[in-house]
């Protein structure tokens, strides 16, 4: 934390102070997504099957996760313009209890069988994904610069807990559903509302004090003219000449329209080959594994490697997952490794491009950028969760893991000319 104690006056005592804040933070932030992780990864397990169900068509299975994800990308620049003005805290609380909410609408419809309602409950609820991501953005505003990919990784892997958790989720949530006279599958619904409801308070009653207004406090900066005309100009404006965090935006939008095409159907597909729901859980468990699990390792590799070698090695592993999954056909061990390969591609290029994006821009453009790069990560997942029930109806599953693939292509070529650049740089 040298550089944060060196702008508070350089005193050991201040250094020592933050690095307990950054402690408490992170140990509060790490909670916090481990149980609101049980209500991401529970939805996205039954969200298709539900919106199947509904509409009586497998065309309409993927609107479940287009619209969690559309819901998603809607709060992450509203999000990101209230922790401006109010704080990590008030933010990233409001927004889990607002999610919460966004799921109990959604439980009303689907029990009532008005899709329009389930659909709006599910944009609600996706105010939950767009917290989810913001987290990560908290506990980079203490951390030093040599570990800010460490600490970033962290909250990234607390998701793990709760997202392997909430799609085994199927038969208790069942019991549940008994309970408050739901359909079977609105159990886990359920269980997701009360833990975005826990995951709200926790971040409400302990992370004090608040992270950024710590750090503005302790480095106050001005706010530079162009975030005066909001989150989305003042983004436009700092990514002018700013070729690697353009390349970052890019790589963690097409690595999470990827996952997200193929992730949406395999639920539907395995039902469809006969694979019962404990069998899907378990799947879509370790698929979620593969994304976060291994993100302290990749955090690690991303600074000791660099952020563009390991972004490039995450286009790899896509399409080595798409290709896997693609030749699967209804066989459950490949599709499974498939699944794995896929959140572990996930990961690399979320990690690394939200790292190489940090350390692209200053610090007082960051957070506008921030915003704008969740935002695009989001509608990029909401367009191909939308095309993704169509895909699989028209080309099937192998279809529809080709399609994925080619969304690597100009991310995979851009990492190559900016590493091959690097070299060049280094070389002269």
């Amino acid at each position: 934390m040298t550089q944060t104690g060196e702008r508070a006056g350089g005193t050991a005592p201040a250094d020592s102070r933050v690095r307990g804040i950054q402690r408490r933070v992170l140990t509060v932030l790490v909670a916090a997504q481990a149980v609101g992780g049980i209500g991401v990864g529970a939805s996205l397990t039954v969200g298709g099957i539900v919106a199947r169900d509904i509409t009586g068509t497998e065309a309409w299975a993927g609107t479940a996760t287009t619209m969690f994800t559309l819901g998603a990308a809607v709060f992450a620049l509203p999000l990101a313009g209230a922790a401006a003005r109010r704080g990590r805290r008030v933010t990233l609380g409001a927004g889990w209890l607002f999610a919460a909410g966004g799921g109990a609408v959604a439980v009303a419809g689907a029990q009532a069988g008005l899709f329009s309602v389930f659909l709006l409950g599910m944009v609600l609820f996706g105010a939950g994904g767009a917290v989810n991501l913001q987290s990560r953005y908290a506990a980079a505003d203490l951390a030093a610069d040599r570990t800010r990919g460490r600490d970033l990784s962290v909250v990234v892997w607390a998701t793990t807990i709760g997202s392997v958790l909430g799609p085994n989720l199927t038969e208790p949530g069942a019991v549940v559903a008994g309970w408050l006279g739901l359909r079977p599958l609105l159990g886990v619904f359920a269980i997701s509302v009360a833990a975005f409801t826990v995951a709200g308070l926790l971040i409400l009653a302990l992370m004090r004090p608040d992270p950024l207004l710590t750090a503005r406090a302790l480095a106050p900066s001005p706010a530079p003219a162009a975030a005066a005309r909001g989150p989305r100009s003042g983004a436009l404006a700092a990514l002018r000449g700013a070729p690697r965090a353009v390349l970052a935006l890019v790589a963690v939008a097409s690595g999470q329209a990827v996952m997200i095409m193929v992730m949406t159907m395999t639920p539907v597909h395995m039902e469809r080959g006969g694979a019962d729901l404990t069998t899907v859980g378990l799947t879509i468990s370790l698929h979620v594994a593969g994304m976060y699990a291994l993100s302290p390792l990749v955090g690690w590799l991303a600074d000791r490697l660099g952020r563009v070698p390991v972004l490039l090695a995450g286009q790899g592993v896509l399409l080595a997952a798409a290709a896997v999954s693609g030749l699967a056909g209804h066989g459950t061990a490949m599709i499974t490794v498939g699944l794995v390969l896929l959140g572990v591609g996930w990961s690399l290029g979320l990690v690394s491009g939200s790292a190489l994006l940090a350390e692209s821009l200053p610090p007082e453009r960051r957070p506008a950028v921030q915003g704008l790069s969740d935002l695009l990560m989001n509608a990029s997942g909401a367009a191909s969760g939308a095309l993704s029930g169509i895909l699989l109806a028209h080309l099937g599953y192998g279809g529809l893991n080709a399609v994925a693939a080619a969304l690597t292509a100009p991310v995979l070529g851009w990492a190559v000319f900016a590493l091959l650049g690097t070299v060049r740089k280094e070389a002269t």
